[in-house]
C-alpha cells in the first residue's frame, strides 16, 4: 500500500520547524506503524537525508515511550491502541496523513516527533510514591486491601504515561495522568498516611511544569491506550481540596 506522509520535521526546541512530505510505497498493511517509519527511515539514511526522530522502546503498548498525532489525534484512529501497537491495515491505500508532535507547554520538543516529557517524571517525583521503611518486603497477604479498591487501584496503575492525555486537552492539562497515579495510591491502604500531601505536591508540580487546567472535555479519557477514565479528576479534585479545606499547608507554596 502508498502513504502520502506529511511529517514535522524540528531541529530542536529553538528551530521554528515545518511538515516534510515524504511519500511510502510498496509498504505492507500488516506493518506496525512504527516499522513503516522504520523502513522510511532506512531510505532516508541512504539517499543522504536525515531520518525521522521518534521515540519508541517496548513497541508493545507497555513503555509510553512512543506516541504523536495522527491527523490530529493522539496515536492514531484506533481507540486504546498507541502508535506502535497501530497498524496501517487502518488507513486506506494512498491516504494523505499528517504527522506532528504532542503539543504542550510542558513537553517541549527535542526533535521532530519526540517530546520532552520529563515533566511526568518531576510530577511523580514530587508525591508519586509511598515512603516506607527499608527492609524486607512484607508478605503480600499482610494487609488486607478490599478487591473493589484493588480493582479500581489497578485500573490507575495502567497508565503508562505516554501524553496523549495532554496533547488531546485543549487545554494541554495533565490531569488525567496526575489523577491516575494519585488513585493509584490513594486507593491502598498503604497510600492513606501520604494521600493528601501527594495531591497537593504533584497538583503544584504539575502547575508548576505549564500544563493547564481540566475543562471537562473530556477528550482525554477518549484518546487514552489505557481506557483511563476522567472520573479518576474528580477523585483528585476531592483530595486535593480535603486537604487544603483540613488546613494541613497553604494550597500555594507547596
Amino acid at each position: 500500500m502508498k502513504l502520502d506522509l506529511h511529517v514535522w520535521r524540528q531541529r530542536s526546541v529553538a528551530d521554528a520547524g515545518r511538515f516534510e512530505r515524504y511519500q511510502v510505497v510498496d509498504a505492507s498493511a500488516d506493518m506496525s506503524f512504527l516499522e513503516m517509519l522504520d523502513v522510511l527511515n532506512e531510505r532516508l539514511a541512504r539517499e543522504g537525508g536525515v531520518p525521522i526522530a521518534f521515540e519508541s522502546d517496548c513497541r508493545e503498548g507497555i513503555c509510553g515511550a512512543c506516541g504523536f498525532m495522527i491527523d490530529g489525534v493522539a496515536h492514531g484512529p484506533r481507540a486504546r491502541t498507541t502508535v506502535c501497537q497501530l497498524h496501517l491495515r487502518a488507513f486506506r491505500d494512498g491516504q494523505e496523513l499528517w504527522l506532528e508532535p504532542w503539543r504542550a507547554r510542558g513537553f517541549p520538543v527535542v526533535r521532530d516527533l519526540v517530546v520532552d516529557r520529563g515533566a511526568f517524571d518531576r510530577i511523580i517525583a514530587a508525591g508519586g510514591y509511598i515512603t516506607a521503611p527499608t527492609g524486607r518486603a512484607p508478605e503480600a497477604n499482610a494487609v488486607p486491601v478490599a478487591k473493589p479498591e484493588a480493582e479500581a487501584a489497578m485500573d490507575a496503575a495502567a497508565c503508562i504515561g505516554c501524553g496523549a492525555c495532554v496533547a488531546a486537552c485543549p487545554n494541554a492539562s495533565a490531569s488525567l495522568f496526575t489523577a491516575a497515579k494519585l488513585a493509584h495510591l490513594g486507593h491502598l491502604p498503604q497510600g492513606q498516611a501520604e494521600r493528601a500531601s501527594r495531591a497537593r505536591g504533584m497538583i503544584a508540580e504539575a502547575d508548576r511544569a505549564g500544563f493547564g487546567g481540566c475543562s471537562n472535555a473530556g477528550a482525554c479519557e477518549a484518546v487514552c491506550p489505557k481506557g483511563i477514565r476522567a472520573s479518576t479528576i474528580a477523585r483528585m479534585n476531592r483530595d486535593y481540596l480535603a486537604a487544603v479545606w483540613r488546613g494541613r499547608a497553604d494550597p500555594v507554596d507547596s
